[in-house]
């Protein structure tokens, strides 16, 4: 036998901005991000629920383009889309944006941009990393959640077979663009979502931050601009050093930090039907895995008290009547998704806790009976805490 073999490295540069008013006549910010010496293409898709908030912002972004028209030809009006998580249960609108990329003859060297939430942005880079195996995608994200965590990493993903991101691909953005501004039409539910992703990466990754989200939770609750632009700020940059700095960005091993309380949290958006947002559900995996690391000898007893009081103190109900439902054999049905999570990670269970506040370990076991009770605490705790609520 033979073999040849060599080391091949693909360098690529993930750059985030941070601007307000995108779409203005004299804001630069997306002209200089896609400075070329030639005039490209562009094709823009738009979520609806937005376009319907922000009903100027379609004449916007075509007078933008129209006095850009030397650089930037926007080859039709933004196209509207359904978003949210179920825009990512059916190929339907895989296929639909791919029809039209393909009827406006959106090539490689084209722009692609999808201004959305995060599961809008999940499809269409889905979409784009498939036509011509890969189109020139730049994601404006419109949620805190996803102007904090989803959108400026390297995935996206539909749901399929009842499993949430089953499906979907490994591509970094050609750009993000992150407009404080088109937050500004998000209901109280949709702006604290995600606070719960700035408190995981503060829990695995930095401990100040932690302290800093702790000291700003008045403010944050209140959504006051300033303590908000922070978080989304340094969320995207933590983030990005944890992709940058050995942080796995294609997952190729088996441990996933930034997976931190997300094998619970999916399979309770799963069992609620997606009525419980991902932010919301995050909260209580967060809570779940502190709990569980708290009571396995783990994690200190007064920093899991800090954490779960945070997450109450954001707004965050931490007790979910799915974590209840049962199967007939009367096995708690969350508890599938650790055999799901472990399948997803390609064998080996490998979930990620923390010893610390910016300090993780990883274990290979999961006690179910530990987590059973977790559960149990949970509600307890939340019988006494009626301050959170799941909608607004």
């Amino acid at each position: 036998m033979s073999v040849i073999r060599r080391t091949i490295q693909a360098a690529w540069q993930l750059r985030v901005f941070f601007t307000e008013n995108v779409f203005a006549p004299d804001n630069a910010t997306l002209r200089d991000a896609l400075a070329d010496s030639v005039p490209r293409k562009v094709f823009v898709v738009l979520e609806d629920s937005l376009a319907q908030a922000q009903p100027e912002l379609e004449h916007q972004i075509e007078n933008y383009f129209a006095a850009s028209v030397n650089q930037l030809r926007l080859v039709r009006p933004p196209l509207f889309v359904s978003g949210g998580e179920p825009a990512k249960n059916s190929l339907t609108l895989v296929t639909d944006l791919l029809s039209q990329l393909h009827r406006h003859h959106i090539d490689r060297q084209s722009y692609f941009i999808a201004i959305g939430g995060g599961a809008l942005l999940d499809v269409a880079g889905f979409a784009a990393a498939t036509l011509h195996r890969g189109l020139r995608l730049v994601r404006v994200p419109t949620t805190t959640l996803s102007q904090a965590d989803s959108g400026v990493g390297v995935k996206n993903s539909l749901n399929a077979f009842g499993k949430k991101n089953l499906i979907g691909t490994f591509a970094p953005p050609y750009a993000v663009i992150n407009d404080f501004n088109l937050l500004a039409s998000l209901t109280p539910r949709d702006k604290r979502s995600g606070y719960a992703e700035a408190v995981k990466i503060a829990c695995i990754r930095d401990a100040a931050f932690f302290a800093e989200i702790e000291q700003a939770a008045g403010p944050l609750v209140a959504f006051e601009p300033a303590a908000m632009r922070r978080l989304i700020h340094r969320c995207a940059e933590l983030n990005l050093d944890h992709l940058a700095a050995g942080g796995d960005p294609f997952e190729i091993g088996a441990v996933h930090a930034l997976d931190f309380g997300h094998w619970a949290a999916h399979k309770l958006e799963q069992l609620s039907n997606f009525r419980i947002t991902h932010g919301e559900a995050v909260a209580v995996g967060i809570a779940l895995d502190v709990i569980y690391a708290r009571d396995t000898g783990l994690l200190a007893a007064a920093t899991a008290g800090r954490i779960l009081t945070l997450l109450e103190r954001l707004g965050f109900h931490l007790f979910a009547d799915e974590l209840l439902n049962a199967d007939e054999a009367n096995h708690l049905v969350v508890l599938a998704g650790i055999e799901e999570y472990r399948e997803h990670l390609g064998g080996e269970l490998s979930v990620t806790l923390i010893r610390d506040l910016g300090c993780t370990v990883t274990v290979h076991e999961i006690l179910q009976p530990v987590v059973v009770a977790a559960i149990h605490e949970l509600r307890e705790r939340a019988a006494g805490n009626k301050t959170a609520r799941w909608a607004e």
